[in-house]
């Protein structure tokens, strides 16, 4: 398998939102998964084999694309239109491409699991971020 194919017109956050404003640290695209640096205080694309333990446990879904100091909203937890085509029950995760979202057959070894959510139809997402800081 591979990376949900999202499209970045289609991200659309539930009435249940729960957002973080925020400034871009590079260009991302609408429905990338993203941290925020500790150091910068700015939004930039999560990845679960980075070298840098911070971005290793995504802190939301891009709400919209943005360039590095563009503003940016980011989707926290509740439900998420993603545009992709998901199986309801299907828990998605952080992928090893920045930004991106996989299956848990798609977490490989060496890499850090990060639940981003569970899928609750064909194209909606509960997120709830979990980060056990376990790599497989």
């Amino acid at each position: 398998m591979a990376d949900l194919v999202l499209t970045a017109s289609d991200i659309i956050a539930g009435s249940k939102s729960a957002q973080e404003h925020g400034t871009a640290g590079e260009t991302i695209t609408a429905g990338k998964s993203v941290y925020k640096s500790a150091t910068t205080k700015k939004w930039m694309l999560a990845d679960s084999n980075s070298a840098t333990a911070a971005a290793r446990q995504a802190g939301g879904i891009a709400l919209n694309g943005a360039s590095d100091g563009q503003p940016i909203t980011v989707h926290k937890s509740g439900d998420l239109s993603l545009g992709a085509v998901l199986t309801a029950g299907q828990a998605v995760y952080l992928s090893d491409t920045p930004g991106g979202l996989c299956p848990l057959a798609d977490v490989g070894t060496g890499e850090y699991v990060c639940l981003i959510g569970l899928a609750k139809s064909t194209t909606v997402l509960a997120v709830d971020i979990q980060f056990p800081n376990v790599a497989l």
